[in-house]
């Protein structure tokens, strides 16, 4: 057991608290604290050597006067000094009256100091002074530490160079593993990461350390997923292959290898538990209707959960349209399904009445019974939480879950986020589907914008404006949906038009989109509601204003709403050149140079880091201290390949060569 941080001598109780908010609590802690920078000493730089873009001096010295004079801060003591190339030094001593005495005329110290020049004078008022070479560090690179109330940098190095000393020094990743890899034992990686040798020395220590955090992870992970039985090559089922035939289209090759996996799971006696993503439109709805049949063939009850009613009804619409036909018997649930409906149709539902159940968080109320649920598949999986997962998979024993998501992962965070699921990833596209043209459009070109998409309604398409606000409350410049559908109505007077935001009812909101679908409607003013799972293949524009303002995920989704069929679409951002940030200029960068989800999706992790994307539930799994998901892409890859390959011969790690990584999985 590796000791308390109060073990470092001079650390006690009031600097432990200081400690504890960098969430170091004991040596292996402070062992494994990543300095933030380093303060290279190697070589020694007299002022001479310095300039604007490094002005750190790091030499000997010596002592050639004293002088005082008064400031704001008090008095201050001036220190003259000279390097050995004879180039003076004021160093200017705030609040340090001892080094006057300490700092005699004549004597010689190294030091290392942030210098300026005043006039023709070189001057520093931030310096390190020590006696000897040693001391100061010259020769060597120093670790700069994040700090915390009265720690400074001595007190952090001091714990450092103790701990490094006093922690377990086990090594429990296998020889072949570091060998093939190229990796440091993890004692002499962390001695690098702290006081590197060099810099060829500190990339393969932090290499390292990245990749023992990772295979860890994956480790762990990788043994908690049931992979007991082998996959046996499944079969469609009769309902499967009636379907198929009644589709006017072929699958594509991933919507082909996506129904295989999924079909292998449901025909295992281990319960699947996997996710399926694909970008907009790629075609996951019908895999998980294939796979279904495949599932209620086999005598079991399926429940399909979707996020909104909206998602949810139009799910059930599209459902009646191509399995009941087949003989599916379906049912609708939502919170709206009430009275003796309600008691009919959960009667039904607990009788076995029901194949196919559609609905949203509804299908987890306490009163919705099953007779034999084995399959549950959750749309949009990253809107639910884990307990609302979790309630519904306990209507049944054990069913087999698959969760499926139309905001691409990229393949880094697929890999580590859901280590204990599998993934199925559909990347090619139904055939038909033209690229969806985006343009920037600046408030110098709004007039041609709007022009452009009158065209579009002359030619019987639809449009949807998006707009991030639902009214002026006067606290914004923003454009909101309010004041603009009545301004769009001046623009459009003779084109049929709703508007729809979330304060409106859900029948209401239904109502507007069935008349949308219908063709009664030709552009919807919205803000962001119809980000997800509308379908409408005749609408072909997609303004978003503010675009800058919204996420790379809320745009690409948004976006996904035009483009559904084999017209060509248009997708205008709209931003306000005098407001954009440089983060938003990136972001719309990204969406016009591609309409790939999954790119976007890598260059959305580049641009806002892991933690934001991951969400609650995963930004706490990914408190890496070495590893990062942007750069590490390989690491990732390589350290799963290492821990599957491991337990395919060793589940439960118990050969020699593996006993350090029993224990240490243990530990954590």
């Amino acid at each position: 057991m590796t000791g308390r941080i109060t073990d470092v001598p001079g650390i006690g109780k009031a600097l432990e608290k200081e400690f504890a908010k960098l969430s170091v609590f004991t040596l292996e802690d402070m062992a494994t604290l990543a300095p933030r920078a380093y303060d290279d000493r190697r070589e020694e730089r007299t002022l001479r050597s310095t300039t604007i873009e490094n002005p750190t001096i790091t030499c000997r010295v010596t002592i050639t006067g004293h002088s005082a004079f008064s400031s704001k801060k008090g008095r201050v003591i001036k220190v003259s000094a000279m390097d050995d190339d004879g180039t003076s030094l004021d160093i200017l001593c705030f609040n340090r009256p001892y080094l006057e005495n300490m700092l005699k005329i004549g004597t010689e110290w190294y030091i290392n100091a942030t210098v300026q020049r005043v006039r023709y004078q070189y001057q520093t008022a931030s310096f390190e002074i020590k006696k000897t070479k040693e001391e100061a560090g010259l020769g060597r690179i120093l670790p700069i530490y994040p700090l915390a109330g009265n720690l400074t940098q001595k007190i952090m190095r001091k714990a450092a160079q103790y701990s490094l000393l006093n922690i377990d020094r086990e090594e429990f990743i296998p020889e072949n593993i570091k060998r093939e890899e190229g990796l440091l034992d993890r004692f002499t990686a962390l001695k690098e990461i702290h006081y590197p040798t060099n810099e060829k020395m500190l990339q393969v220590a932090r290499r390292t350390l990245a990749f023992t955090e990772l295979f860890l992870m994956e480790l762990k992970e990788l043994r908690c997923r049931n992979t007991s039985i082998k996959r046996k090559k499944s079969t469609p089922s009769t309902l499967e292959r009636k379907l198929l035939s009644s589709l006017p289209f072929s699958l594509t090759e991933d919507q082909n290898k996506a129904i295989e996996e999924i079909r292998e799971d449901l025909d295992s006696d281990d319960s699947m538990n996997r996710l399926l993503q694909g970008d907009v439109g790629a075609g996951k709805t019908l895999i998980a209707w294939l796979s279904s049949l495949h599932a209620i063939e086999k005598g079991g009850q399926v429940a399909f959960m979707a996020p909104t009613e909206l998602l949810a009804k139009q799910h059930a619409e599209k459902a009646a349209e191509l399995l009941a036909p087949l003989g599916i018997r379906l049912a609708y649930i939502t919170g709206d399904v009430k009275g003796k409906g309600r008691k009919l149709l959960l009667d039904a539902l607990k009788n076995g009445e029901v194949d196919l159940a559609i609905g949203t968080h509804a299908l987890f109320s306490q009163d919705v019974e099953f007779k034999n649920l084995r399959y549950l598949i959750i749309d949009e999986q990253h809107r639910f939480g884990v307990a609302q997962r979790e309630a519904l998979k306990n209507k049944g024993l054990n069913p087999h879950i698959l969760s499926m998501t139309a905001t691409p992962i990229p393949r880094t965070l697929a890999l580590t986020l859901f280590a204990d699921l599998d993934v199925t990833t559909i990347h090619t596209m139904p055939s038909g589907r033209i690229p969806i043209k985006t343009h920037l459009v600046s408030e110098e070109s709004r007039d041609k914008m709007y022009k452009a998409i009158g065209v579009e309604f002359a030619r019987g398409h639809q449009a949807y404006f998006v707009y991030p606000r639902i009214d002026d409350e006067g606290e914004s410049d923003l454009r909101d949906v309010t004041t603009m559908y009545d301004f769009l109505k001046s623009q459009y007077p003779d084109v049929p038009s709703a508007l729809i935001h979330s304060k409106l009812d859900e029948e209401e909101k239904t109502k507007i989109l069935e008349n949308f679908r219908a063709k009664k409607i030709k552009y919807l003013v919205s803000t962001s509601v119809v980000e997800v799972g509308i379908d409408i293949p005749d609408a072909t524009c997609m303004v978003i204003e503010h675009a800058d303002r919204f996420g790379l995920a809320a745009l690409h989704q948004l976006r996904g709403r035009v483009g559904r069929s084999s017209l060509p679409s248009y997708c205008f951002l709209v931003f306000d050149p005098n407001t954009l940030s440089e983060e938003g200029r990136e972001r719309l960068k990204v969406m016009r140079e591609t309409c790939d989800g999954f790119l976007i999706a890598e260059k959305d992790l580049q641009i806002r880091g892991p933690g934001e994307i991951a969400g609650n539930k995963q930004s706490g799994f990914l408190k890496l201290k070495f590893a990062s998901l942007t750069e590490d892409i390989d690491l990732v890859e390589r350290a799963r390949f290492h821990a599957e390959r491991i337990l395919e011969t060793d589940r439960g790690l118990i050969h020699a060569e593996h006993a350090g990584l029993r224990k240490t999985l243990s530990q954590k």
